[in-house]
């Protein structure tokens, strides 16, 4: 059976993280979706509350769980029994960096591969990054986030 794991820090998840977990779920037997606990970064969203909204619009993907780590990326693959690792490629700009991820990890974790996979074109521009600018400055960003998502981001920028 074999077990990927998606990580991210998914502040907030966007249609194009939606994207990559639905078709990861159809090619894997299980999807761990791995939400990163950066110490380093201040996310809007706590890691709870971004779990939360991870399982909320995964629910229908009964192959998919969401769990949350910190430290390093294999070491979580290795504890969930993963055999992959899932990374969605946007752009020829995200591949150098993503390359050289999975060639340490492949070094680190010599029996973890890593499958890419290239983001639907109507996703292709499409960050995290980006929605929280957009939301930032009130604008419209249901084009971008699950109905359910995009409510907790505008409820959230309410009270910046």
């Amino acid at each position: 059976m074999a077990t990927a794991v998606y990580p991210g820090s998914f502040d907030p998840v966007t249609l194009g993280h939606q994207d990559i977990i639905e078709r990861s779920s159809k090619i894997m037997d299980k999807v761990i979706v791995g939400v990163l606990k950066n110490n380093s970064k201040s996310p809007l969203f706590s890691v709870e509350e971004r779990v939360n909204m991870l399982m909320s619009v995964t629910g229908h993907l009964p192959n998919v769980e969401v769990q949350s780590f910190d430290g390093l990326l294999v070491d979580f693959v290795r504890q969930c029994g993963g055999d992959v690792i899932v990374r969605g490629l946007r752009a020829i700009t995200d591949f150098e960096y993503e390359l050289q991820l999975s060639q340490t990890n492949r070094v680190i974790a010599p029996n973890v591969d890593t499958i890419f996979l290239t983001t639907n074109l109507k996703y292709s521009y499409l960050s995290s990054s980006i929605v929280k600018e957009i939301a930032m400055y009130h604008g419209d960003i249901s084009a971008f986030l699950h109905p359910e998502i995009a409510a907790k981001m505008r409820e959230k920028m309410d009270h910046f």
